[in-house]
């Protein structure tokens, strides 16, 4: 795989994580903290992302900056008013 084309994977993987963790966060940080539902809300989104690494055949590791993104996005999820 060219580099560019690596690049634009793992850019659009982190979009995803944080896209993903949104409405995730926004649940979460309406649960009662170690509830099931709160457990499930941080554990579930992560396994959709590693589904996708696996997928798109990205590395090891890039696992880091997967995780800040998927972070991110469950900050910004539990910041958001509807």
């Amino acid at each position: 795989m060219d580099s560019p084309q690596k690049i634009l994977i793992v850019a659009l993987l982190c979009i995803l994580s944080v896209v993903v963790n949104l409405p995730f966060g926004y649940f979460r940080k309406r649960s009662k903290k170690f509830s099931f539902r709160w457990l499930l809300c941080i554990h579930l989104p992560i396994t959709f992302i590693i589904l996708a690494r696996i997928i798109s055949n990205v590395d090891f590791k890039y696992i880091p900056l997967f995780l800040l993104a998927a972070f991110i996005g469950q900050f910004i999820g539990g910041k958001m008013e509807f």
